[in-house]
Formats: C-alpha cells, sequence, structure tokens
C-alpha cells in the first residue's frame, strides 16, 4: 500500500470541523448560500483560485477500427463493459500501444469486480494483468455499485495502477449525507482517492434532479468529503452551465471537456475557449491537466 502523502496529512491536520448536527442542518436547510460560501471556503483553501480541467477521447471497450483521437486529448478513456478478462487486456493493450505516452484510463471498477467474480478471478490478478498490458489508471469507481469499495479501491492501489476518479452511479434518495460520510470514511482508510464527482452519472429522466439538486450535492460533496483532494463536475453530463455554478460552490476539477477544436460556430464556441471562458466567469484560474493530473503547458 502506498504511504500516505505529506499533502493528505496536511489535510487533514486543517480540515475544517463540522459537526454532524451542523451537516444534518445545512443538508436540510434551502439556505443555499451559506452551504456555498462554506464549501467556496474548503475549495480556495484547498486550491486557491485553481481550477483544472482534462480533455477526453472516448474510445469502445468492444469495437474494433483505427484507434485516432485529436493530439490535444490528456487522457484517452476506454468506455463500456468489456465481455472478458481478456477481452479487457487485449483492448488495452491495443489502446495503449496506439496512445503512445499518453495517459490510457479504462472501466468501471464495479464492472471489474462482476467480471472478476464470473470468471472466478481474483480481482487483484485481473487489475495486475491490465497493468501488464500497459493501462495507468481505473476510469471510475461508481461507489453505490461496487460490492466492496475500500478493499476494491485497495486493491487497484496494490496492482500498480490510480483511481482517475470516485463517481455516483444513481442518486438513490433525497439525502445524499449518508453517502458522503461513507465516501469520506473510506478515503480516510485508503487515503488514495484522488477525485471525486458527486453528480449522478446516470438520471433517470423520468425524475430528473433540478438544478438546485446538483448545487447543494456538489457543495455538500465539498464540505463533507474534504478528505479528496478535488471534487469534480462531468462537462459532458452536466454542460458548461451547471460546471461554471458547481466551481462557484466547492467544485474545481472540470473532467471530460471536448479535445475537439471545432471552429465552426466561430472560435468562442470552440471547447478549449469555451471551457476557459466559463472558468474565468466563474472568478477562477484555468489550468489544463492530463490524466495523469500532470499539469499541460502551453
Amino acid at each position: 500500500m502506498r504511504r500516505r502523502s505529506s499533502q493528505a496529512s496536511s489535510r487533514e491536520a486543517n480540515r475544517m470541523t463540522v459537526s454532524d448536527q451542523e451537516l444534518t442542518s445545512l443538508a436540510s436547510s434551502n439556505d443555499i448560500i451559506t452551504l456555498g460560501m462554506m464549501a467556496d471556503a474548503v475549495r480556495r483553501r484547498l486550491h486557491g483560485t485553481r481550477t483544472t480541467f482534462v480533455r477526453v477521447a472516448d474510445v469502445p471497450a468492444d469495437v474494433d477500427g483505427p484507434l485516432t483521437w485529436p493530439p490535444t486529448a490528456g487522457e484517452v478513456r476506454i468506455v463500456g463493459r468489456p465481455i472478458s478478462c481478456g477481452a479487457a487486456i487485449d483492448r488495452v493493450a491495443q489502446v495503449t500501444a496506439a496512445a503512445r505516452g499518453r495517459a490510457v484510463s479504462a472501466f468501471s471498477l464495479a464492472d471489474l469486480e462482476q467480471l472478476a467474480a464470473r470468471e472466478s478471478v481474483m480481482l487483484r490478478t485481473l487489475l495486475e494483468d491490465l497493468r501488464a498490458a500497459g493501462l495507468e489508471l481505473i476510469a471510475g469507481a461508481p461507489f453505490d455499485e461496487m460490492q466492496n469499495a475500500r478493499r476494491s479501491i485497495e486493491e487497484v492501489n496494490i496492482a500498480g495502477l490510480t483511481l482517475a476518479r470516485l463517481t455516483i452511479s444513481r442518486a438513490s434518495s433525497a439525502d445524499p449525507l449518508p453517502v458522503l460520510k461513507a465516501v469520506s470514511v473510506v478515503q480516510r482508510a485508503v487515503a488514495v482517492i484522488r477525485a471525486f464527482a458527486p453528480l449522478p452519472r446516470r438520471v433517470n429522466p423520468a425524475v430528473p434532479t433540478t438544478g438546485y439538486e446538483d448545487v447543494r450535492g456538489v457543495a455538500l460533496a465539498r464540505v463533507v468529503v474534504d478528505e479528496v483532494p478535488s471534487i469534480q463536475v462531468d462537462w459532458s453530463i452536466y454542460g458548461p452551465k451547471l460546471a461554471q455554478v458547481a466551481l462557484t460552490v466547492g467544485a474545481d476539477d472540470v473532467d471530460g471537456v471536448s479535445p475537439e477544436q471545432d471552429m465552426g460556430q466561430g472560435r468562442r464556441r470552440a471547447p478549449l475557449e469555451e471551457i476557459r471562458r466559463n472558468i474565468v466567469a466563474a472568478g477562477q484560474q484555468p489550468v489544463e491537466r492530463n490524466g495523469r493530473f500532470d499539469l499541460v503547458t502551453a
């Protein structure tokens, strides 16, 4: 297991102390302004005014064909559920060979748990085989879908891989506090989660979340889970407007920005210019990163 970093120790020493009673009151209150201000204070303590973003090229897990992506992609992400352990390993080898050193992430940790169980393979063995095939990053770990979140995240770390982000698959109830507290407990135990995306990846179109609920969810996540360095919002799922508001209430990282440089609607509407403009409009400083969380210099 990797050692706890000095930065992690410093965060623990300086973390905001909020009682359970105060958290419950904040979660049930309609006072989004006070909650947002608290979340923004945590964000600024950890990151100042810097907001990072990453341009991601998605490639399917189960479709063969030419592997091409814009050179501006800071991360190549293999998306979808592999049909077998062998197929997952083969696909990783294909993509990492084509990536030529670019950061490659792949798969859901919950899917890998299920795949390993179905084929009677230890999860760590599968993860080590993916690492040997060239993989660096597990693309995501849906906290609410994993069989044993703490153990599986530890297995990722032991196998020599990095977890790109912890996610939430579905909004399960009107009260997000139990899940957020559980995430906090896991991070205190494993201390390797780099980014947490608290908004659900899958939204029921019949019962969509509201903008208020989404903003409150981001702010609560920043206050409750302050052991995790970055609170992330997905540009491709939630769009520029919500992402911009989220940056004012605790989020500090934007995932899933398109690597395409389409100038068809003018320079201002090109993805790179739009993400930079929206971050500045939120009062933050835009800084591009890659999938490894290394900063990209122009």
